[in-house]
């Protein structure tokens, strides 16, 4: 059976959450993602990772408001979650005057993706990847953090999303938004693989910072 004709007869939302599964568990469940959220990562490893998703988020924001107009994408634009500002102040509290990006390999392969994007849909599948993440998996380690560094606000910026005072409903609402895109079966397709390919590039930043784990660890 063809991608297409497997998500034909399911809601975007739906064909996304079972069609990434795989990627999704496998980004969850590297080792720098377990230590993460066990609570050893030291602050060098940490800022290693803001720095890292610094550069993403540049990316995947330019992208996204240059196109904000394109219906997939006004489906979800949303400055309320834009994160590349509470990034820039973590950073400044982590390594206060070092770079807010740092030479990534894999971090430079997901912002040039991002910036390659010329279709909607393909911008839409990172914004879900990346900011329902957020507000679901990502607001987890944001307690973690703050918990084993023994933080108040400062420093974790990135998990607080001031505008957004119930994460629930507004995810709920973004996935009945997704629903309501009047796209064909090739496209839902189409919004599935880049998708996965998000959580692919999510996962090569955690093998990347994997590969110095033990510097990396309390």
């Amino acid at each position: 059976m063809s991608n297409a004709a497997a998500v034909a007869d399911q809601q975007l939302s739906t064909a996304i959450r079972e069609g990434s599964a795989a990627e999704h568990e496998a980004a969850e469940t590297s080792d720098f993602t377990v230590q993460l959220l066990a609570g050893r990562i030291n602050a060098a490893g940490y800022t290693a990772y803001l720095q890292r998703l610094h550069t993403v988020y540049a990316a995947l924001e330019d992208a996204v408001r240059a196109r904000r107009t394109d219906p997939a994408v006004a489906a979800v634009y949303d400055p309320a979650v834009e994160r590349r500002a509470a990034l820039e102040a973590d950073l400044d509290h982590w390594a206060p005057g070092a770079p807010y990006d740092t030479d990534s390999p894999a971090a430079a392969e997901y912002a040039a993706r991002l910036r390659s994007r010329d279709w909607g849909g393909d911008l839409l599948a990172h914004h879900y990847t990346r900011y329902l993440g957020d507000l679901s998996g990502g607001r987890t380690i944001g307690r973690v953090v703050a918990r084993s560094f023994d933080l108040d606000d400062a420093g974790v910026a990135f998990y607080t999303f001031a505008e957004i005072a119930k994460p629930k409903p507004y995810k709920d609402a973004y996935r009945a938004r997704l629903d309501e895109l009047d796209l064909s079966a090739a496209d839902k397709a189409r919004v599935v693989d880049e998708v996965k390919v998000a959580f692919g590039l999510n996962q090569a930043v955690f093998d990347e910072l994997g590969r110095r784990l033990e510097a990396y660890l309390r």
